[in-house]
């Protein structure tokens, strides 16, 4: 899907493995040394050089974002993202998108022409999935008319039932 000259990607795979992209997005925890999920297998991949810059930027909180070298990934960099714990970090839907925004801002900024993007908060810090992807693409959709150097943002799920959701959100979106 195109939406003002910026495709939009949803696919199945390991966000770690997405060598045409110029940044990944981390979905971290404040402290920006790894953890599991997306940011472990981010970290594991990066190798020590990683950690060792983001955690010198920490801490971060919930909807900021910082960026790093990538290190050992194919990646030019990373941007970190600390999601809400749904329930927990209030308002959630507001902090889940200045994710998104800060992320994009920051690609932006460097003049990257590529960015790929998890489902932020959706594992062990429980945003229901389905509400998640709404803001994510609310967001994007909102942020893509500010981007002059971005022409590809891809979202990257791990599992089949997560690339469906997401990919019938966007159809929505585009519906809409």
């Amino acid at each position: 899907m195109k939406i003002s000259g910026v495709e939009i990607q949803v696919v199945q795979g390991d966000i770690t493995r997405q060598e045409d992209m110029a940044v990944i997005v981390n979905a971290a925890n404040s402290s920006l040394r790894g953890g599991g999920g997306v940011d472990g297998a981010i970290h594991r991949a990066a190798g020590p050089e990683l950690k060792k810059e983001s955690s010198a930027l920490a801490p971060i909180g919930p909807g900021q974002a910082v960026i790093t070298g990538a290190y050992r990934l194919p990646n030019q960099y990373v941007i970190h993202c600390v999601g809400p714990v749904y329930g927990v970090h209030k308002p959630e839907d507001e902090l889940l998108a200045s994710c998104y925004r800060n992320a994009l801002r920051l690609a932006e900024k460097q003049q990257l022409d590529s960015i790929a993007f998890p489902a932020i908060s959706t594992g062990v810090y429980g945003y229901p999935m389905q509400e998640a992807a709404q803001v994510m693409f609310k967001t994007i959709i909102e942020v893509i008319a500010e981007l002059k150097h971005i022409k590809k943002i891809r979202i990257v799920l791990f599992d089949r039932p997560a690339y469906e959701l997401h990919r019938q959100a966007l159809e929505a979106c585009q519906a809409e």
